[in-house]
Order: structure tokens, then sequence, then C-alpha cells
């Protein structure tokens, strides 16, 4: 069997009294002292034994540690920096944001009754740590209400645009040119009876008015030409 599985299979209790004993000087005394202390403080206390040879005391979480070096005995508090500390044990980790330390030195005591209140302080603090929220009373009932936020719809329809071009029609005007009745000729005579019986015999179409007034020109010229030769001779 190896050293790390027999160390496993030994009580932490065990391992921490070898530590003390294998110490023998004052440093073994000063654990052995502190020790006792710690365990008196509350019968729940459980001893550890972590990190390849260090004493651990937890109750609810650590407590503290107790290492052994050449010039002190070392107590560190795990959350010793919300811990109150009116007769000022904590003399070594002090600017720490969580943990404060007690550094004894050989020769040196400590104040039995300030250090029990601390290491009870630190006990109750572990256990608020862990506290379960209190469950809620019988027949109440409290529900979050769900929230839940809708974005709005957001459509912008574009407006139809429709432009319609004007019928355009232009109606060219009805240009109607009456025929005008043929105009009389002036001095025309309308044909004589006998001359409409002359040409109804003959099968010709009876003269108009305009034929006869040009007959009637055409006579009157000739008797013109007739007066004129009777004058000259």
């Amino acid at each position: 069997m190896t050293k790390s599985v027999a160390l496993q299979a030994t009580p932490a209790s065990a391992l921490i009294s070898q530590r003390i004993a294998e110490l023998g000087d004052w440093r073994g005394d000063t654990l052995r002292r502190m020790r006792a202390l710690i365990l008196a403080a509350s019968p729940q206390i459980v001893e550890e034994w972590k990190w390849m040879g260090t004493p651990v005391w937890s109750q609810a979480g650590i407590i503290c540690t107790g290492e052994s070096y050449k010039q002190v005995v070392k107590l560190t508090f795990a959350k010793g920096a919300a811990l109150s500390d009116p007769a000022r044990l904590f003399n070594a980790s002090l600017d720490g944001n969580v943990r404060r330390a007690i550094d004894l030195r050989a020769g040196e005591t400590i104040d039995a009754t300030a250090f029990t209140a601390l290491v009870r302080q630190a006990i109750a603090l572990n256990r608020a740590g862990k506290a379960k929220p209190a469950p809620a009373a019988s027949g109440q009932t409290t529900v979050a209400p769900a929230k839940t936020t809708a974005a709005p719809a957001k459509t912008t329809a574009a407006p139809a645009k429709t432009t319609a071009a004007p019928a355009k029609t232009t109606a060219a005007p009805a240009k109607t040119t009456a025929a005008q009745p043929p105009t009389k000729a002036k001095g025309a005579k309308p044909p004589t009876k006998a001359q409409d019986a002359k040409a109804k015999a003959k099968g010709a179409t009876p003269p108009t008015k305009a034929r006869a007034a040009k007959t009637s020109t055409k006579a009157k010229g000739a008797t013109t030409s007739t007066k004129a030769r009777a004058t000259k001779a």
C-alpha cells in the first residue's frame, strides 16, 4: 500500500494527532492547545485533512486551518474579514478581502474566551450562507408575474401612387359646306313654251335656266351685231 493511499484510509483526527506528535516542540504544544479550544466551541465541528497535510476544522463550511511553520503556528479563518474581532486576535493577512489569520509564536498565549467567540461567529456565518429560504405559509402561494413584452408590430405600407393620364380627345370640328344654290344669271330669261316643245320633239332635255340665259345673251349679241351692220350700211 502506498503512502498516499494509507493517508486517505486514515481518519483526519488521527492524522492531526500524528502531526502534533511529529512537531515535538512548542509548535506541537501550541497546535494541541488551539485544537482543544476549537473542538470545545461546538460539538458538531468536523476535523479534516486537506491540501497535502493541512489540518482543517469545519462546520457548515470551513472555520479555520492550522498550519505550522518554523517561526509561527498560523490559524487562518476562511471568512475572517467578515467577522467581528473586538479583542484584536487577528494579526496577519489583514489586507485580504476574505481571510484573516492569527500567528502564534513561541511563548505566546491567547485569550481563550475571545477565541471561542470568534470560532462560534464563524460557524454562524457559515450557516447563514447556506440557509434556505423559508417556505411559503400554508395556503399562501406567491407566483412571480409573468413578464412578457411583445414588440409592437410595425408595418408601414407605401401609399399606392397611381397617376392616370387624362384622356385627351380633340375632336375635329365637323366642317360642313352646304352646296349653295346655283346663281341665276342676270338678265337670263326662262325658256319659252315654244322652245320647250321644240326640245321635247327632238328628244333633248329642255334647257336649263342657265342655258336659256346663255342663249338669250347670244341672241342679244346677234341682234346688236345686226343693228350695227344696218347702221354702217
